[in-house]
């Protein structure tokens, strides 16, 4: 198994230094605007292939985060069909950044919509997609449609696009406002999906079962410290935080303090 990195999400104008400074050995970027429809326009100097052999000489493992407007589940066409478009961009470019994967949200179907619906709309656009790079779904927080809140909504969503080769991104914050205790978190998501392939280590401000996407810094939320390191270790995967800037240096720090990395 290869060695468990801990990092940030940072901005994408400095993060290999951003990185470095807290000792961290992977990091997560946009490679554009999250809530921009705009193809990605990756604001480095060098490009993409200057990235890639940077972040590659500081020993950096690189994922890249979809943005937030991209729903392929949606029965909204004016959302849908772009979504599809935007994913490919993201994907292409990420695989130019030489990243190990790319996250994506699970996304939702509007209110009274079959989610079923959405299930198939993800299936379609799993069929279309050229994944150049790992893809993976991320659970997500609330939303009484929403096709990776629930397990019994991700089991349906599994159902109809694992075969497609997808990654699983299970975020400590959004499970626990979608009511998974953080002991059960791993075991009851990889049951389903067969993989954990990133941990997003955010502490929830909320409490259980709320609902509420508000990332808090480790061990000042409900979720706390020892349950979020507990959670790394049993996905044995690499964590990236996602938590309020001014706190990330110190939950890097804490992380790699605490989980014993395989």
């Amino acid at each position: 198994m290869a060695e468990q990195r801990i990092g940030a999400h940072v901005k994408l104008g400095d993060p290999i230094s951003t990185s470095k400074s807290t000792g961290a050995g992977a990091v997560q970027i946009f490679l554009g605007d999250p809530q921009d429809w705009k193809a990605p326009k990756l604001a480095y100097p060098g490009g993409a292939e200057a990235l890639k052999a940077d972040t590659e000489a500081a020993g950096l493992t690189v994922y890249v985060h979809a943005p937030y407007v991209v729903n392929v589940a949606t029965t909204n066409n004016r959302i849908r069909i772009p979504s599809r478009k935007i994913l490919q961009q993201h994907v292409d470019v990420a695989a130019q950044v030489g990243a190990a994967g790319l996250v994506v949200h699970g996304g939702h179907v509007l209110k009274g919509d079959d989610p079923q619906t959405g299930v198939d709309n993800w299936r379609k656009a799993a069929e279309q997609l050229d994944a150049k790079v790992p893809v993976f779904i991320e659970n997500t927080a609330g939303g009484d449609y929403a096709m990776a809140r629930k397990l019994d909504r991700l089991a349906a969503l599994w159902d109809a696009v694992g075969e497609f080769g997808f990654g699983f991104c299970l975020d400590t914050c959004h499970a626990f406002s979608a009511g998974i205790a953080p002991e059960d978190m791993v075991e009851k998501t990889r049951a389903i999906t067969g993989r954990i392939d990133l941990v997003h280590a955010n502490d929830s401000r909320d409490p259980f079962d709320s609902g509420a996407d508000r990332h808090a810094t480790i061990g000042t939320g409900s979720i706390g410290g020892e349950a979020i390191v507990a959670v790394i270790e049993a996905a044995g995967t690499d964590a990236i935080v996602e938590t309020p800037a001014e706190g990330q240096a110190a939950d890097v720090a804490y992380l790699l303090d605490h989980v014993k990395t395989r």
